[in-house]
């Protein structure tokens, strides 16, 4: 399994996100993620999560917290662990010009995380959605999801070893 990682800078009121769109055979193509990427072999979660934020965004992240760790299974791309996490303090100038996509401010309550809410345009993973809102959860602790999915529709999610139900099977 892949290990990752995915951050959400966080200002309080907002999330810098990534529209992943300069990416050829990119399996987010499209989608809006936080920044991250793929641990190098020698780097612990906490270490990649710092390079890949400084190299998408030009911030060095000073403060963060580690807030939990998704295992996605999938028939059409490769199995991976993310670790993910929260940052609320960073230093540097944001630079805009990332290779992976468009970098922008989003307002949480933009994100469309439940039927009816949110900016339609803003194209979420189903799995992130579920995420997302355990992130905006202060009083969530560490957790661990599991997202399964066929093709590219999610067809189970288990939330500390439970069916979050509405899900799959």
């Amino acid at each position: 399994m892949k290990q990752t990682t995915l951050c959400y800078l966080d200002d309080g009121e907002r999330y810098l996100m990534l529209h992943r769109t300069k990416k050829d055979h990119d399996a987010s193509h499209g989608k809006w993620i936080g920044v991250g990427g793929k641990c190098e072999a020698d780097e612990s979660p906490d270490e990649c999560m710092l390079r890949e934020v400084k190299e998408e965004t030009g911030l060095a992240v000073t403060s963060w917290r580690y807030r939990g760790i998704v295992t996605f299974i999938s028939d059409t791309w490769d199995n991976e662990y993310m670790h993910l996490f929260i940052a609320d303090r960073w230093e540097g100038e944001l630079d805009m010009d990332c290779n992976e996509g468009d970098l922008a401010w989003i307002p949480k309550s933009d994100l469309p995380l439940l039927p009816g809410m949110g900016n339609t345009d803003i194209n979420l993973w189903e799995g992130d959605k579920i995420f997302l809102r355990l992130l905006m959860d202060e009083g969530q602790p560490f957790f661990s999801l599991k997202l399964i999915y066929v093709q590219d529709e999610m067809a189970e999610a288990r939330l500390d070893g439970q069916p979050i139900s509405g899900t799959g099977r």
